[in-house]
């Protein structure tokens, strides 16, 4: 059964992973905040709870390690003063763990308020 439900899943960087496609593993949001405070925002949050292994600023997207997760984060402007953050969190087994990128992204808009 896990070998016919298997397969790949696409990463907010661009990348694929073998994963459980089945499984929610992503929360949208948007902040009326310039990409970069968002995208500066969204980086302390991933060093704060675990390690940064990955950052793209050109497509800004990160990938971090918490707690033996893999988390990645993408902010995109959608107008000027409006952006879009895509929070993604996977196991290692590979199924989805929307609590965890919940959670980063209420990490997230809680530091934005005290910028």
């Amino acid at each position: 059964m896990v070998v016919l439900t298997s397969g790949c899943v696409r990463t907010l960087d661009g990348g694929k992973k073998f994963a459980m496609p089945f499984s929610k593993d992503k929360i949208t949001s948007l902040y009326e905040r310039p990409v970069d405070q968002v995208f500066s925002s969204a980086k302390q949050v991933l060093e704060f709870n675990g390690n940064i292994y990955g950052e793209n600023s050109i497509k800004s997207t990160m990938t971090a390690k918490i707690n033996n997760r893999t988390v990645w984060v993408k902010c995109e402007e959608v107008r000027p003063g409006l952006t879009r953050v895509v929070t993604q969190a996977r196991q290692k087994g590979g199924t989805g763990d929307i609590d965890l990128a919940a959670e980063i992204d209420k990490q997230i808009a809680l530091r934005l308020v005290n910028i």
